[in-house]
């Protein structure tokens, strides 16, 4: 390889004495890779939305995903894509249908799904409820026992006592599955005293519900791959935290990459 003894001193000078410039970038690519390493399972948007909100340090997102590329920053999660559902086959009383991109105000629909995982040879199911319209997780319940209930009560008095504590009256919608813990009578006895109206899926349509849906494949990826949950050895302790981690510090995509919290704030709630 011909390198000329002049062009040769001049490579070796910028090296010994990197420009402000490029100190900087390396500032911003040291920071891109500390917060990839820990939360490996987003890109480069979510990326760049992060260290926006978390350290006030404001880059493009063309050149956070320039660096990225640069020193081979890949997202570990799989993305997750919902199709149209085929022609229905039974009515069920659904009362959001296509409406989950018009809503108003918090708790105007709350959402509920339930998703398991194995940790260390113990099985542990995960109830979660959102609000759909800032994706807020506003109650959750966990048992170690497959087929056990009170993860469900447990969600739901969560839900319940902000709507107490919150003095909501407006009317709110409780989706979810036609799962026999959703349909119970027990269940649905809990929201008699307040203003709260059943909805449901249809059966074996989970894209009826698409905001659980999606947000329980995100959650669940990052409590494997950022948190470690398979190596965990007090697993209520780390879903508390990465709830409150979640609703306070995570970036949504379909919040223009705000927390819950952050995009409820700024909305005027």
């Amino acid at each position: 390889m011909k390198v000329s003894k002049s062009g040769y001193y001049k490579w070796k000078y910028r090296k010994d004495n990197p420009s402000i410039k490029e100190i900087s970038r390396q500032t911003e690519i040291n920071l891109i890779k500390e917060v990839h390493k820990e939360h490996p399972s987003h890109g480069y948007r979510w990326i760049n939305s992060f260290i926006r909100n978390k350290y006030g340090v404001f880059m493009t997102d063309n050149h956070v995903h320039l660096c990225c590329k640069y020193e081979n920053i890949r997202s570990q999660g799989k993305h997750y894509q919902w199709k149209k559902p085929g022609e229905e086959q039974q009515k069920f009383n659904n009362l959001v249908w296509n409406g989950w991109k018009y809503l108003s105000r918090p708790f105007e629909v709350i959402v509920s799904d339930m998703t398991s995982f194995w940790v260390k040879g113990t099985y542990y199911e995960l109830t979660l409820y959102f609000d759909a319209w800032n994706k807020e997780i506003v109650g959750y319940g966990l048992a170690s026992r497959k087929g056990a209930i009170s993860s469900y009560y447990d969600g739901l008095n969560q839900v319940l006592n902000r709507i107490k504590k919150e003095q909501t009256e407006d009317l709110i919608i409780l989706h979810t599955d036609q799962g026999s813990v959703y349909s119970s009578a027990s269940y649905n006895k809990l929201i008699e005293d307040y203003n709260i109206e059943r909805s449901m899926s249809r059966a074996g349509t989970p894209t009826d519900n698409p905001v659980n849906e999606s947000l329980n494949g995100w959650i669940k990826e990052e409590l494997m791959i950022d948190f470690n949950l398979k190596k965990c050895d007090n697993v209520p302790k780390l879903i508390e935290e990465y709830i409150y981690y979640y609703n306070n510090e995570r970036p949504s995509c379909a919040l223009n990459y705000k927390t819950p919290i952050q995009y409820k704030i700024e909305s005027g709630f």
